[in-house]
């Protein structure tokens, strides 16, 4: 990863949620999930000792989350190799670098939101669209301070207003973190 120490665990950690949300399946390399810093070796163990460092810890936190949010949520597998279970947002914005699409389970009303942010700049009141109205919970920010992040933020969650945006009836006005990918789910 580029960047400094901070800038490395952010961009990881926001690629780890990329790569969960996206359709696909999900690999991990021993190590991986919790940030081994030298490629696995089979003749020795893992470094297990790096999990008393927070940033490594953090790491570690948001895979068990990712993996229960995964597991949990149905729009994040069921559709998984179906062109109906993703749909994106906005994938254009390449002047601020950020990307946001939805998830979609079987049932079409249970989908979730996903915004992710390539830059160490944070997003004020960066707006994307959402199919329906609604408070939206928060449920994962990569730059938390429990996973090592800033703690930048969105309060746990946005209320979707009646601003359609980018071909949705409805739209949420976010903070959206430097280096950083966010799970919403109405």
């Amino acid at each position: 990863m580029p960047g400094d120490r901070w800038q490395k665990f952010a961009n990881l950690r926001s690629y780890l949620t990329f790569m969960y949300t996206m359709p696909g399946k999900k690999l991990l390399f021993m190590g991986g999930e919790f940030a081994q810093e030298r490629e696995w070796n089979h003749d020795i163990g893992l470094d297990w000792q790096l999990l008393d460092d927070p940033m490594h810890a953090g790491v570690q936190r948001l895979v068990r989350d990712l993996n229960h949010i995964y597991r949990g949520i149905p729009a994040l597998h069921e559709l998984d190799c179906e062109p109906e279970g993703f749909e994106w947002i906005d994938c254009h914005d390449a002047d601020q670098s950020v990307i946001s699409y939805v998830r979609h389970g079987k049932d079409r009303n249970q989908f979730v939101g996903i915004v992710c942010n390539f830059t160490p700049v944070v997003r004020r009141n960066y707006r994307i669209g959402v199919p329906r109205g609604g408070y939206y919970v928060e449920r994962i920010n990569t730059d938390s301070e429990v996973y090592g992040g800033s703690g930048v933020g969105n309060l746990g969650g946005s209320v979707a207003e009646g601003v359609p945006w980018h071909d949705q009836p409805f739209s949420l006005a976010l903070t959206v973190p430097p280096l950083a990918a966010l799970i919403f789910v109405p």
